[in-house]
């Protein structure tokens, strides 16, 4: 079977909204069916699934998993938003902004998009809608914002990533700091132009704004402390060497569970079940997917697409900046059609030996992968931050994508940049 087929096959599986872990297992056995010869039979691709998920690093994902849905549901994000109102809240896009900059500390806790969205949209969307903002807008920026939950550290996809091609993981979580805070003030730059242009209500945001500030700074910065230092304690354990990062994914689950039981008492000892089966249920089908990407890829290399891939690139391109450009809009592409997961397990050994040949760094390259599946996030058909949004306001996920349009256009001058200026990416390391 050859390996053009074989993408075919599993394009057309995927466009039929089939499950994307069945697709990726019956593509995987698919060429040993259609011929006998080919070396990789339904056992040998399922070891290679089993011992793709056997896996020490691969840990921290249920566990970054299950401590952002313990500080989802004890309102650790509430606190965060809180302490940045009560210093920017009065200024134009004020709240907005305080969205955003939530956004980036709750993604420091979660690793995920996702949970992001879910998490800091359910608390502020209804908030500013009753202050004067549009919801279609609100939800659009919540949708956006919550993209930077995978390429602020700690992130799930550079876990994978590193689990792919090699890096370190605590080096792609250092990466990725300087391209989330961009990506992040240009989130914020086009907020402030659209208050500035729509206007704001500002009878009601400083009524809001007041109501926040009489409580005095000590009370505000007192009941957010223990969120903002949340980050601190996670990344300070891996960049100090205390911890490795599936240990500080343990660590962020110990205090999560400390914080909103005995500090903020924001959960009861009844609710742990709960949490727990919520845990299970969100990672169970991405354990699947993770273990069917592992058990494809490895089909691929024994059919040398990655050799062929390369080849057919570096042939017909010859610049590094022509190559990364193709590259870049490839994967915005595979964005909108796949989830992050079993993108970055399929493409990562097929296209860093290419970007490598060119000189370019595979932190650097993680970077900008994982870049490119965040606005994946907010595109459709696959969307998932538009539907999580849609979900919790009920406003139609193609409104959302449309009100979204110029938050995704900052998001992609922010990827060109960071693709060509790799001292963002690796000024840090």
């Amino acid at each position: 079977m050859s390996p053009v087929a074989l993408f075919l096959f599993f394009l057309v599986a995927v466009l039929l909204a089939l499950p994307i872990s069945t697709t990726l297992g019956v593509t995987a056995i698919l060429p040993r069916i259609m011929d006998s010869t080919f070396p990789a039979s339904p056992e040998m691709v399922i070891r290679a699934m089993l011992a793709g998920v056997d896996s020490f690093p691969i840990l921290a994902v249920p566990m970054f998993i299950l401590s952002g849905i313990i500080m989802a549901r004890g309102g650790i994000s509430k606190k965060l938003f809180n302490v940045f109102t009560y210093f920017i809240g009065n200024r134009t896009a004020g709240l907005p902004n305080a969205v955003v900059m939530t956004c980036l500390f709750y993604g420091a806790i979660s690793g995920s998009g996702p949970a992001t969205a879910a998490a800091v949209g359910s608390m502020t969307i209804p908030l500013l809608v009753n202050l004067g903002y549009d919801k279609v807008f609100s939800t659009a920026l919540v949708a956006v914002a919550g993209g930077l939950g995978v390429i602020i550290p700690p992130s799930i996809p550079f876990i994978f990533y590193g689990m792919a091609s090699g890096a370190s993981v605590g080096a792609l979580f250092l990466a990725g700091v300087l391209p989330g805070l961009l990506i992040g003030l240009c989130l914020m730059g086009y907020a402030y132009f659209y208050c500035k242009k729509k206007g704001e209500d500002k009878e009601k945001i400083m009524a809001n704004y007041n109501a926040l500030r009489s409580q005095g700074f000590v009370k505000v910065f007192k009941e957010s402390f223990w969120a903002l230092l949340a980050p601190i304690i996670i990344l300070g354990s891996i960049y100090s060497g205390i911890a490795s990062p599936t240990e500080a994914a343990v660590i962020s689950v110990y205090y999560a569970f400390f914080v909103s039981l005995f500090i903020y008492k924001s959960l009861k000892f009844n609710q742990i079940i709960k949490i727990f089966t919520e845990g299970v249920a969100t990672y169970a089908p991405i354990l699947f997917i993770i273990a069917a990407a592992l058990g494809f890829a490895r089909v691929l290399t024994l059919m040398n697409v990655p050799q062929a891939i390369a080849m057919a690139i570096t042939s017909t391109f010859t610049s590094k900046v022509a190559v990364l450009i193709i590259i870049n809009v490839f994967l915005l592409l595979v964005g909108m059609v796949m989830d992050t997961t079993p993108a970055i397990l399929i493409l990562t050994p097929i296209l860093l030996p290419i970007v490598t040949a060119f000189g370019v760094d595979p932190v650097h390259f993680g970077v900008i992968m994982v870049v490119n599946l965040a606005i994946g996030f907010v595109t459709p058909p696959i969307g998932i931050n538009l539907f999580v949004t849609s979900s919790f306001t009920g406003v139609p996920v193609a409104d959302i994508a449309r009100e979204a349009m110029p938050f995704i256009f900052m998001f992609i001058v922010s990827l060109i940049l960071i693709t060509f200026i790799p001292a963002i990416s690796l000024a840090l390391l």
